[in-house]
């Protein structure tokens, strides 16, 4: 009689701590619907495949609690209102290319790219080790935005052009499809830039309104056929030593989450980030190869176009940095952690990978 009344008791005082246990993962895994809008569309599979990775990757480790819609570019908003969308909630969150927002503040560019700035692994240290990310979050907040690093393209191609690239001379009323930054440089060695969304970009380089575009590289570039308007691809795109893709969340709504969903989104965004440079330097040596097959002509840039490009790239930083205390402060932050890892890496990786390339085009020919 003891034992059966026991066991009742035990039962029930089982069932009451499930009862109590409940409601507390409830609170602390809450049910979130998120809408999410790109810039990018299905039509950029590596672009648009992180963020639905992102997507995917946070519903499942919430248990389906935490839930985000994802709509490609002119689903919601343009693919260039994605900083607007956010910051007025329209949308909670969104990915982009934050140099897309020149316009806006030219400062914006260090959160994806700058004439010959970072190479992959240094803006991933610059962010997270070098101050990097506490500078760019203060120049999102007056925005509504937490900004987040999700992937990178690694460097970028110098684009494709009609007609060869022989000097600087041919640079001089060139109509190119490019952005951010790069715009401001090459206006000033005659090229006459043009900002256009990804999906807009081979109409405009096939009706000739375009001399000249750059994407990124092999991976997308044959994706958006640009081949078959174009033939000479040059590299490399000094502008773009490598292009950090972003996850923006509307302050407001971040703030309102739990601290383990804030958690899952830095973890989340870092690791669709990872797939999807991942997936660049995987596939990039393929694609490139399909596109020399199919008559694309690859070719340097002449070494006097580095040159005036890259003197050219330092007038600019200098003239924004004297009128602009915020640039200046990002700036100098940015360059001076290149120029003390620069040379880290011309000692141990480029002279591992020059010898490599060298090595294994003497055994070819042996």
């Amino acid at each position: 009689m003891q034992r059966r009344s026991f066991l009742k008791k035990a039962g029930l005082g089982a069932v009451a701590g499930a009862a109590v246990a409940a409601p507390a993962f409830a609170q602390t895994n809450p049910k979130i619907s998120w809408k999410m809008t790109s810039t990018f569309g299905p039509s950029l599979p590596a672009l648009f495949g992180s963020a639905q990775t992102f997507c995917k990757m946070i519903e499942e480790a919430s248990d389906g609690n935490f839930s985000i819609r994802l709509y490609p570019a002119g689903e919601i908003v343009p693919g260039f209102g994605v900083m607007d969308a956010v910051g007025n909630r329209t949308v909670e969150a969104g990915q982009t290319a934050s140099y897309y927002y020149y316009g806006k503040d030219p400062s914006f560019c260090f959160d994806t790219a700058v004439p010959f700035g970072l190479n992959q692994r240094q803006m991933y240290a610059w962010v997270y080790e070098a101050g990097g990310l506490k500078l760019l979050r203060e120049l999102f907040a007056p925005r509504n935005i937490v900004n987040f690093p999700m992937g990178n393209t690694g460097t970028q191609m110098g684009g494709w052009y009609r007609k060869e690239i022989k000097s600087i001379e041919d640079l001089k009323g060139l109509k190119m499809r490019t952005a951010g930054f790069a715009g401001e440089v090459l206006s000033r060695m005659g090229v006459i830039p043009q900002q256009i969304p990804p999906g807009d970009i081979y109409p405009s380089l096939e009706k000739g309104t375009l001399d000249a575009v750059e994407f990124v590289g092999p991976v997308d570039d044959e994706k958006l056929g640009f081949q078959k308007v174009a033939k000479y691809y040059y590299y490399p795109g000094w502008w773009e030593g490598s292009a950090q893709v972003s996850l923006y969340i509307n302050d407001g709504a971040y703030n309102e989450l739990p601290k383990n969903y804030q958690s899952l989104i830095d973890i989340v965004s870092r690791a669709a980030g990872n797939n999807l440079a991942a997936y660049y330097d995987a596939n990039s040596p393929a694609a490139l190869r399909r596109l020399i097959g199919s008559g694309a002509v690859l070719k340097a840039f002449p070494r006097d176009v580095m040159d005036a490009s890259f003197k050219m790239s330092n007038e600019v930083f200098k003239e924004f940095s004297d009128k602009d205390p915020q640039f200046k402060k990002i700036h100098d932050n940015y360059m001076g952690f290149r120029d003390s890892i620069v040379p880290w890496f011309r000692v141990a990786e480029d002279s591992y990978e020059n010898y490599l390339g060298l090595a294994l085009a003497n055994q070819k020919k042996g």
